[in-house]
């Protein structure tokens, strides 16, 4: 079943999940029609190559228009032909980012599906998506209406205040110039009594038009405090979380409306207010409201303006190199990094020649890193127009980062920390004049790690991953030199946002409590247990070369390069300890085996199989752990095809009959065997053969027999021809 059938399966909470994923970047229209072929193509690679984004745009582009061709509904082809349109205009320049688009969206649809199967979120997914977020968000959207509402009325009644005003002023001027001998008369009295009724009416309208004024700057300033900035404050935690393979609802748009729709009530008010000063230029009188009242409200609206304007400047993009697009704020030294900043105001009045300045390791306190970085390439750089993002203003930066020698003297905390400990910054700055308002833009990336070697990059990752799970501080420089505990309800989460992101499948619940058993010892819950940064990334697990951290990183890395088709399709139950594989194939038919990640070697693979004595009782034979070295040379598919045992010098045979608990092997692993060895050449076709010996007259599971003899391998080759045969010698081994 498709991805898309499957999402259209979904109870409505996650269909509401699903829409906040589509808007004008990807509508959910071309989602629809294009579905399948949508699904069929490499998104995710297209995002980093230019030229295979450029294809794929314009294989998309195609594939619209034929549909439009063959659409039979009048309103449903306009709207098609209309989207064709608007991604030319959109993506036609940058290709790249429509691919990064449709990537995500993609991978954020697998998550609901995953979030969905599991029926339980983890405590930081449902924080992210909770009902009272929402809420909030109509709720704001609701009270920034009514706000520009109030604005646009009292546009009105200053022109109605001005034209009231031009009237008095009319009468009172034609009264001026009447003959002083006619002031006197009756008509002059009633005159004179109207322009006083007049004015009555004038001051009334004044005193009404402030009021309603500072109302109105009062509700601003109350929605600034209590709604806007925690909403900016919110994104930047939903981006930490997305930063570390969370769900990735950390969308710009809705809040840019929100600044943009605040920023134009905010100067349509001061233009109000420097109207009335014009208007007291003409008419004034005693205790007119205008001259007591109007400088206090100026000094008002330009103080918002200053805040909200100075807290619109963010870091749309965290710094990141192409090489890992999947792991940001890591920066290698001599390796281009990316990074995008954005202004949430867009005002027809701003100067587009705005400068943004970048700087490395600003104001860092000395002595709180052991090592000095500068920017090798140019640090400044205009703002401009995006298109794509509703006309913002915003940069992209690529960066190249070298590490300063330091010549004398000490380096800090040398010993303290280690490299992937150290956190830096990237700050950015820009002078913003507006209106006679000159305001100081600054923000800065979430805290860095600088590695100079790719050895360095699971220890970065795992610093990354502990810091923005655990603080939601912009620049905690030295979080690492007392680093908090996390939960395993946390921690857990995390791990299994890890192999979604890069595996494209997460972790069930029984996978996550093996991995807790691993981390913490066998325990009734682990919900309640906490785990020290130590203990989850440098300290070395009990009786191994190697911290737990480590163990599953390399685990990742195998299932990525090696494993992904199997992963994906949920035939490798991965994590699960001996003790419940036995539990799990005593009772099973012989040869029915499954697949387990090694627990005593980094990046290794292994299966078990179990087979019955006479008397009935189970036996089970694991294999020596295949690693990222071996599956190189031969899809794992493979070798659980063609693997082999040879018993004695007996004719080999394949042991592998079931794939847990009773698929069929070729049923189950069928779709990804090499297809080659079924072609016909001009050339006898050769095959990878993994063999195991095994010694009738030693007990299953011992420790691996030598390499096959010369006189094994000319017995096998007579008969298995006529196929050649490479041996790829492989042990039962006691996992």
């Amino acid at each position: 079943m498709s991805q898309w059938k499957q999402i259209q399966q979904l109870e409505i909470k996650y269909l509401e999940q699903v829409d906040y994923l589509y808007d004008d970047n990807f509508p959910m229209d071309i989602r629809q029609v294009l579905a399948n072929w949508i699904e069929s193509q490499d998104w995710d690679t297209a995002a980093n190559y230019e030229s295979m984004a450029t294809v794929l745009l314009r294989n998309l582009l195609s594939q619209l228009e034929r549909h439009c061709s063959q659409e039979l509904n009048f309103l449903q082809r306009h709207n098609l032909k209309i989207i064709n349109q608007q991604l030319q205009r959109k993506y036609k320049d940058n290709p790249q980012l429509m691919a990064g688009v449709i990537s995500t969206c993609l991978r954020e649809e697998r998550r609901i599906i995953s979030t969905a199967c599991m029926q339980e979120q983890g405590p930081l997914e449902k924080s992210m998506q909770n009902s009272e977020a929402m809420e909030r968000q109509k709720n704001m959207d609701n009270r920034v209406a009514v706000i520009r509402s109030s604005v646009q009325m009292m546009d009105q009644a200053v022109k109605y205040l001005e034209d009231m005003q031009d009237d008095f002023d009319f009468r009172f001027k034609t009264l001026q110039s009447r003959d002083p001998v006619e002031r006197n008369t009756k008509v002059m009295e009633q005159e004179v009594i109207r322009l006083q009724e007049m004015l009555n009416r004038l001051d009334f309208k004044r005193k009404e038009i402030l009021s309603k004024m500072r109302d109105v700057i009062k509700e601003i300033e109350l929605l600034m405090g209590s709604q806007l900035n925690p909403e900016l404050m919110d994104w930047r935690r939903r981006q930490q979380i997305a930063c570390i393979g969370g769900p990735l609802l950390t969308s710009l748009d809705q809040l840019q409306s929100w600044f943009t729709l605040m920023a134009q009530s905010l100067f349509q008010i001061k233009r109000q207010l420097d109207k009335l000063g014009e208007l007291i230029l003409k008419v004034t009188y005693e205790s007119d409201p205008i001259p007591l009242q109007k400088p206090q409200m100026e000094e008002q609206v330009k103080f918002l303006i200053y805040h909200l304007i100075k807290s619109s400047l963010v870091v749309e993009k965290q710094p990141c190199m192409p090489t890992h697009p999947q792991k940001p704020l890591i920066i290698k030294t001599g390796v281009q990094f990316s990074t995008k900043v954005r202004l949430l105001v867009k005002l027809p009045e701003v100067d587009y020649q705005l400068k943004i300045k970048t700087t490395f390791d600003k104001d860092l306190p000395p002595g709180r890193v052991n090592r000095q970085f500068f920017i090798l390439t140019n640090n400044t750089k205009v703002m401009d127009f995006e298109e794509s993002s509703n006309g913002c203003l915003t940069v992209d930066f690529r960066h190249l980062l070298k590490e300063k020698k330091v010549i004398n003297g000490t380096k800090g905390n040398e010993g303290l920390l280690s490299v992937t400990e150290e956190l830096h910054t990237l700050s950015f700055e820009a002078n913003f004049s507006i209106q006679g308002i000159s305001i100081d833009l600054e923000t800065c990336s979430l805290p860095l790690v600088v590695i100079s070697n790719v050895s360095q990059l699971p220890g970065g990752w795992a610093s990354v991953m502990w810091y923005n799970l655990l603080t939601n501080e912009p620049r905690n420089m030295g979080f690492f030199g007392s680093p908090p505990r996390a939960s395993w309800n946390q921690l857990s989460e995390v791990l299994g946002w890890q192999f979604f992101t890069f595996t494209g499948r997460g972790l069930n619940k029984e996978q996550l409590n093996m991995l807790g058993e691993k981390l913490l010892g066998q325990q009734v819950s682990h919900s309640d247990c906490q785990v020290s940064w130590s203990k989850f990334c440098k300290e070395n697990i009990l009786g191994k070369p190697f911290s737990f951290w480590m163990w599953l990183d390399s685990i990742l890395e195998l299932i990525k390069k090696h494993l992904l088709p199997i992963w994906n399709d949920n035939y490798i139950m991965g994590f699960v300890s001996k003790e419940t594989e036995r539990a799990l194939l005593k009772d099973q038919e012989p040869g029915t085996f499954l697949l387990r990640f090694s627990e005593s070697h980094l990046g290794g693979i292994t299966f078990t199989w179990v087979e019955h004595n006479d008397n009935g009782e189970a036996k089970f034979i694991s294999v020596e752990p295949y690693t990222k070295n071996r599956l190189s040379a031969l899809p794992f598919a493979d070798i659980i095809r063609n693997y082999k045992v040879m018993v004695d010098g007996v004719v080999p045979e394949n042991p592998l009959k079931f794939l847990y608990p009773d698929i069929p092997k070729d049923e189950a692993f069928g779709r990804h065997y090499n297809s080659q060895q079924n072609k016909v050449f001009p050339y006898i076709p050769s095959m990878l053969v993994p063999m195991s010996t095994l010694d009738s007259t030693l007990p299953l599971c011992s420790s691996p027999e030598p390499p096959m003899t010369p006189g094994m391998f000319d017995m096998l080759n007579q008969q298995l021809r006529p196929f050649e045969i490479e041996t790829a010698m492989n042990s039962p081994y006691p996992e």
